[in-house]
Formats: structure tokens, sequence, C-alpha cells
């Protein structure tokens, strides 16, 4: 699985892969054709109530992190379809907060690793298995 986060101000590479916007607005100040976004799927981004509550304040992030999961788990749909094609390409998450250490595309990207490994296990405690992780 390949996951990457990076802002949605940074220049575009190759190295990106697929970008996934996990934002549920656009952001401010950058075109669509600059950003080169090929996926928006804004069921992965934090609600309104849930963005405006935690206001990117770092002494609400643990809270926000079980509160956005509980809200991604609602939508296992998508996320199963992001863990899917981060199996087969390189996926970059897209964010537009200011803080690099406390936003929602570092939870999904917790997140979506987490379940990749789970799944790796479950499969090998089937077939009996050790899993590579």
């Amino acid at each position: 699985m390949s996951l990457r986060v990076k802002r949605a101000y940074e220049e575009p590479t190759a190295s990106d892969g697929v970008r996934v916007l996990v934002e549920r607005l656009w952001p401010r100040g950058v075109s669509k054709e600059d950003a080169a976004i090929e996926l928006w799927p804004k069921d992965v981004a934090p609600s309104t109530e849930l963005r405006q509550w935690f206001a990117h304040d770092p002494a609400k992030w643990a809270e926000f992190r079980r509160r956005y999961q509980a809200e991604l788990a609602a939508h296992p749909e998508v996320v199963a379809e992001l863990r899917k094609l981060a199996r087969r390409k390189t996926v970059t998450l897209i964010y537009a907060a200011k803080d690099e250490e406390h936003n929602s595309a570092l939870v999904l990207k917790e997140l979506l690793e987490r379940s990749s490994k789970q799944k790796k296990a479950q499969a090998a405690r089937a077939t009996g298995r050790r899993a590579k992780v």
C-alpha cells in the first residue's frame, strides 16, 4: 500500500500518483487545473460540524481523531475504495489545512494503513500463515 499526504498548495508531481482531495470544501485560491485532483470523495471529509468544532485546535486533536474515525465508519464503501486504489497505485491524500501535524488527511491515512494491515492478518490467520505487515 502506497499512501502519502500533501497540502493542496504544494505543486503536484508525477510521484503523487492519484491525487485525492479529502476536504469537503475546495481549497481557497487553488484552481482545479493547478490542483490536478483526480478524485474528490466528499464523504471521507470531516463533516462541517466536526470541522468547525475542531477549528484546527491541537488541544482537541485526540477527540477530533476519535470523532472523525466514527464518521469514516459510516462510509465503509468509500474507505474500502480508497484502500483498494492504494493497493494498486500510489495515492496522495490532498488536504488544505496549514497544520501539517493535525489534519484529517493524517487520520484517514492512518485508518487506511491500519485496516489494510488488519485485513492481511485476518487473511493470514484464515490460511494458517503469518502475515507480512
